[in-house]
C-alpha cells in the first residue's frame, strides 16, 4: 500500500489505489469482461484481494447483463464468481425494496453461489456472498460458548468460511452485520459478537476494528452525550491499540484499506486523539469512503470536519 498525497479533492471510488481494478471498472461499465477475468484470475491465491475486486466489480455490473454473457461465452471460476456476486447484490436490493421478485432472485443467487463454490472449492468468496443473504431468513444456529448473549445466527456457514480462510475480512463484517438492529438483531448482540471475533484475531489484524464498527452502528444521536462515547477509556484504548498494532501492518496491503482506515481515524478523532488520527488520514491519502462518516451526517462534511480537527487540508468550495 502506498497511498498518494492529498491534493485537494477526495477520491470516493471504491477501487482506491488498485489501479488494475479501477481500469477494469471502466471496462465493465463499457460491457467488456476480458480484463475483469484476468484481474480476478490473478487473485486465486489472495482471498482478500479476490473479495475486494469481485465485490467492487459486482457493484459495477449488477445493473447489466455482462455476467450472464460472460458465463455463457467464456465460463470459468471467475465468471461463476462474478455471477454469484451480482446475483446476491440483486437479491439483497430486491429484498430491501420489498420487490415482488425478491424470492426468485434469492433462489437464483443461491444457485449461483453453489455453482461458484463447486468450481473452486478452496475459494471462500462464494460462501461469503451466500453469508450476505443469511439475514433474509434469520438463520439461527446456536452460538458457541464464550458469548454473554449467546445470539443464534449463521454460525455453521461462518465456520465453513473460516475453515477456508480463518481471518477473512469480508466474512467477519458480513457475519457481524447479521446482528445489527437494522437486520433484526440487537445492540448487545452486535457488541458481543464484535468483541468475540476481534479478540480471536491477531493484534495486527484489521478484524480488531470490529468493535468500532459495532459502535458506529449503534450510534443514536438522540441519546444524551452520544458523541462522547468514543472518549470513554475502553473505546479510546481500543482505538489506540489498533493504531499501534494494525496501522503499521496496513502499509503492506496491496491496496489502501480505506474503509478500515476511516473507522480508525473516526474513532481517534472522536476520542480526541488527533495526533494519531492525523497519521491515519495521511495513510489514507486522498481516498474516502461513505462510512463511517455518513452515520453522522453528510459524509464529505463529516470527513472534512475530522480532517480540520487534525490540522489537515480539506477540499475548497466547489
Amino acid at each position: 500500500m502506498a497511498a498518494e498525497l492529498f491534493e485537494g479533492q477526495y477520491v470516493w471510488h471504491p477501487a482506491a489505489d488498485d489501479r488494475v481494478l479501477a481500469g477494469v471498472c471502466v471496462d465493465v461499465r463499457a460491457g467488456r469482461y476480458r480484463h475483469a477475468c484476468e484481474a480476478l484470475a490473478e487473485t486465486r491465491s489472495d482471498f482478500a484481494l479476490r473479495a475486494h475486486r469481485s465485490l467492487v466489480l459486482a457493484s459495477e455490473a449488477a445493473g447489466t447483463d455482462l455476467v450472464e454473457r460472460w458465463l455463457d461465452e467464456e465460463p470459468s471460476p471467475e465468471a461463476a464468481l462474478m455471477w454469484a456476486r451480482v446475483a446476491v447484490q440483486r437479491a439483497l436490493r430486491a429484498a430491501d425494496a420489498h420487490d415482488d421478485r425478491a424470492e426468485a432472485l434469492e433462489r437464483i443467487a443461491l444457485t449461483a453461489c453453489d455453482r461458484a463454490a463447486a468450481l473452486d472449492p478452496r475459494d471462500p468468496t462464494p460462501w461469503v456472498a451466500k453469508l450476505a443473504m443469511a439475514r433474509l431468513h434469520r438463520l439461527r444456529d446456536p452460538a458457541p460458548q464464550g458469548l454473554l448473549t449467546a445470539p443464534p445466527g449463521p454460525w455453521r456457514l461462518f465456520a465453513h468460511i473460516l475453515s477456508l480462510d480463518p481471518w477473512h475480512r469480508e466474512a467477519h463484517h458480513r457475519f457481524l452485520s447479521f446482528f445489527f438492529t437494522r437486520h433484526g438483531g440487537s445492540v448487545n448482540a452486535a457488541w458481543d459478537v464484535a468483541a468475540f471475533l476481534s479478540q480471536r484475531a491477531p493484534a495486527d489484524s484489521a478484524l480488531r476494528l470490529l468493535p468500532l464498527v459495532a459502535l458506529v452502528e449503534s450510534y443514536n444521536p438522540t441519546q444524551l452525550l452520544a458523541d462522547r462515547v468514543w472518549e470513554q477509556p475502553q473505546w479510546r484504548a481500543t482505538a489506540l491499540a489498533i493504531y499501534h498494532n494494525w496501522l503499521p501492518a496496513a502499509s503492506g496491503y496491496r491496496f489502501t484499506p480505506v474503509l478500515d482506515l476511516a473507522y480508525l481515524a473516526h474513532a481517534l478523532v472522536m476520542g480526541q486523539c488527533e495526533f494519531e488520527a492525523r497519521a491515519v488520514f495521511t495513510a489514507m491519502g486522498p481516498y474516502a469512503s461513505r462510512m463511517p462518516w455518513s452515520a453522522f451526517g453528510d459524509p464529505a462534511e463529516q470527513l472534512s470536519r475530522a480532517r480540520r480537527a487534525c490540522g489537515l487540508p480539506v477540499p475548497g468550495p466547489a
